[in-house]
């Protein structure tokens, strides 16, 4: 698993000649409704293991959640079950919004 830092993060989006990793948010509704990282998708942490065949087992994923600890688990959890390409947000998204977007929420 690799870890990433926000600002890493965004130089990976912004890299026009790399593909976009599937950004996994796995924190709550309310959570994603507050802020959230431009298309990143909404995943729950409790929903991932049934939903595990939604995704794709060979695509960049890079897991995020508030600070970072339960998508440490979520990407832990992929990993055990296959996933090759999972990453880490350090920090979450709360890390993005001090370090990246300065308008994002917190919360």
């Amino acid at each position: 698993m690799e870890h990433l830092s926000a600002p890493q993060l965004a130089t990976w989006l912004a890299d026009e000649s790399r593909p976009r990793p599937l950004l996994l948010d796995v924190r709550e509704p309310w959570e994603f409704d507050t802020c959230r990282i431009e298309g990143a998708t909404l995943m729950p942490m409790q929903s991932i293991p049934g939903r595990i065949d939604d995704l794709d087992e060979d695509a960049e994923i890079v897991c995020i959640c508030h600070h970072g600890a339960r998508s440490l688990q979520v990407a832990a959890f992929l990993e055990h079950h296959g996933f090759g390409k999972v990453s880490n947000l350090t920090g979450g998204v709360h890390a993005w919004a001090l370090q990246v977007d300065g308008s994002m929420p917190k919360y």
